[in-house]
């Protein structure tokens, strides 16, 4: 099936692209959640006179993204407290969204938990690498912190066992 892009889709096209799809994948996906129309004659010929303004409008995304990276970098790190034990393993793991929610508080703008992704699991203490993708061309990395706030001793328990006899 013949669809035409309405915004950009990850490993398929960008928005105006007339691309070839399984028509499952277009009936049920990419209609549905307003990414691509059917390319029927109408609609091609209105993809040629759409096609500068969205252009113009990705043209916008891109620089305010461009923006917002650098905003980004401009933090040099974050760094973030919490509970651990003797060994430096944490109490729970630092999600995608803590990071989110942390990064909104700092610059003030929403980014989507499933546009950040990190290198490991922030399970630990240590330093890891969180990479943000803004947009499908615009993407930049920054340091994540994590120390302790306060460590929580981590008591071994035996646990022994008495036979009892009859």
């Amino acid at each position: 099936m013949q669809v035409i892009l309405r915004k950009d889709v990850q490993n398929l096209g960008e928005a105006g692209d007339v691309v070839n799809v399984k028509d499952g994948y277009a009936r049920n996906f990419l209609i549905p959640q307003n990414f691509a129309e059917v390319a029927t004659k109408g609609a091609l010929q209105n993809r040629e006179q759409n096609i500068q303004r969205i252009k113009a409008k990705q043209e916008k995304l891109h620089q305010e993204a461009l923006e917002l990276a650098k905003k980004i970098e401009e933090l040099g790190k974050i760094e973030l407290t919490a509970k651990a034990g003797e060994s430096g393993k944490l109490f729970g793991t630092i999600t995608t969204k803590k990071l989110a929610e942390e990064l909104h508080e700092k610059l003030g703008v929403e980014i989507d938990r499933k546009n950040i992704s990190l290198d490991a699991a922030i399970n630990k203490l240590g330093s890891y690498t969180m990479l943000i993708k803004l947009t499908s061309k615009v993407k930049t990395e920054l340091p994540v912190t994590v120390t302790a706030s306060e460590v929580i001793k981590e008591e071994i328990v035996e646990e022994s066992t008495e036979a009892s006899e009859e």
